[in-house]
Order: C-alpha cells, then structure tokens, then sequence
C-alpha cells in the first residue's frame, strides 16, 4: 500500500475477528501529519482493537496498515522508538518509583527533554517519588502521560488517557495536548469525554459496529445535523413564520425549534417580525452529534 505523503497513519479494509466474532469488518482510517485526530466509538464498536493492530500487539486478519511509513507488525521495535503510547488503565512496576518509571519509559524512546519532564511533573502535581504501589489510579495515568508527553516522539496514540483524572487535570492535559500538535507532535487520541475531543481534535472517525461510519471536521459533522434555536418572541409567530422550523415546540411566546445551519439566516428574517425578546441559536455539541449518528445506526 502507497501512503499519502502527509499520512502519519493509514488503514485500509483492516479486518479482525476473534473466533466467529468479527470485531473489525473494513476499517479505513486516515490521520495525516500535524493532526490531533479525535477516534470514538461505544465500547465494543472496534476502537481498542484497532489501537492494537496499530502498535502491533494483535495481528490483523485482512487489509493494510502503514504507521509511521512502516508496518505495525513487523517493524514494531523500530516505530515504538518513535511513538509513545497512553492507555486507559496503566500498570506500573510496584517497587519503582515514578519518576524511575518515566525515566525507563523515555529511554525506550531516546530519551526524555529534561526541561519539559519537570514541567509536566509540576504542571500535574505528580510526586515522583513514590513507588507504584502507592499511586491512585490517576496518579498512574499522570505517570504514563508525563512519560509520553516529556518525549520527543512523532506520534502520540491516546487510548482513554485522562481515565481517573480529576477535572483540573483533564484541564492540564486538554494544555499540553494542544501544545504537542503546536510542536509537530500527531495525535491519535480515544476518548469517552467527548467535551475533551472536541477541544482538542482537528478531525474526527466516528466506528460503529467495526466500520468507521464517519470521518471529517466537527464543522462539517455539524452541517449534516440541525441546529437548535431557542427564542422568547413578543407575538406568538404564525404557521408562515413557522413554516421554515423543524421540530416545533410553542410554549406560549417560548420556541423552541431546529434547523438546518445554512438557513438559520431565514429563521432569523421569518421571526424578526414577531419580536425577538431573547435568542439562543446552538449549534449540535459533538455529544449530540454522537448520539444522533448511533441512534440512526441502530434503526437501520
């Protein structure tokens, strides 16, 4: 398989089942260089899976995947020196401390920028020197982000990293997150807190059932989807003025409606002579977007 140039990470039809179970049916996955690259999905629709083909700890059954201009399985040693690697549930060894942890971490990758390991230990009010088995679950997870982020790598893959953080430190994370992509660094990250990859994600693949369904911008997902319009009006409008709004609901002078994004111009022109008192026009937030696109799968 021919890469794009700009691909940092490219699959095509990848397949894989688990006994009769096909866990992946043909996923096509794009993420070019520079990129923060939102992946979701519920559990089971394929996304860990996916991750695992990619750093080469499960072999696909069909299809190809390109990671760094090379294979995921067999130049596996060569693209982890160039990749680090964030899970959901990190295990670290009990008698090391974490900052020995994030130390051997980094020499697997080449070693660590100094400087920014004792930021990121600041910034994440992480104590370095206790062993593992002293560390809460957030405070493990703080260990394997620190040791990703305090690393000069061209790739960072981010499978629910931010698991058992508190709000100030997804926070800190969503920061140095931002600030990797301003440094070159591609991000692939997976991710239930769907306020968090609308933050950070230049792009988005949405995988259902195994199949990527949905790939684009957030501005171009929220164009498929209507937008919520929220009005308290002088006059109560009349069938014509109402005649260009989905989903009606009239409460008195209170609407609420929705429409498509490029007509909200024309909601506004048909209320404007029932006197708009208050406004509220809400584009559909990525959680709305989410749901809406598995609620339509599952009735097909």
């Amino acid at each position: 398989m021919t890469s794009a140039p700009d691909a940092v990470l490219e699959v095509r039809d990848l397949t894989k089942s688990y006994g009769s179970f096909r866990a992946l049916k043909g996923v096509d996955l794009h993420v070019s260089r520079g990129e923060v690259h939102g992946f979701l999905g519920p559990n089971g629709a394929g996304k860990s899976t996916t991750i695992r083909v990619l750093l080469g700890l499960l072999k696909a059954d069909g299809g190809t995947a390109r990671l760094l201009g090379g294979d995921p399985w067999r130049d596996v040693v060569e693209l982890h020196r160039r990749l680090a690697y964030v899970p959901g549930d990190v295990s670290l060894w009990p008698t090391m401390t974490g900052g020995e942890a994030i130390d051997l971490l980094g020499s697997l990758r080449g070693g660590l920028d100094e400087t920014r390991r004792g930021e990121l230990l600041e910034r994440f009010e992480l104590d370095p020197t206790k062993r593992g088995r002293q560390y809460s679950k957030g405070n493990r997870q703080k260990v394997a982000i620190v040791a990703a982020l305090a690393s000069d790598v061209e790739l960072l893959v981010l499978d629910e990293p931010t698991s058992g953080l508190d709000p100030l430190m997804e926070n800190v994370f969503q920061d140095v997150v931002a600030e990797a992509r301003e440094r070159g660094t591609t991000v692939l990250l997976s991710s239930h807190i769907l306020a968090e990859v609308e933050a950070l994600a230049d792009r988005l693949s949405i995988i259902r059932d195994g199949r990527i369904v949905q790939t684009g911008t957030l501005a171009q997902m929220r164009g498929q989807v209507r937008t919520t319009v929220r009005a308290t009006l002088e006059r109560r409008p009349d069938g014509r003025a109402l005649a260009v709004l989905s989903d009606v609901h009239l409460d008195g002078v209170h609407l609420t409606a929705s429409i498509e994004a490029d007509r909200v111009g024309e909601a506004m022109a048909a209320l404007t002579p029932c006197g708009i008192a208050a406004l509220t026009v809400a584009p559909p937030s990525l959680e709305d977007l989410f749901l809406r696109m598995y609620d339509a799968g599952a009735q097909r």
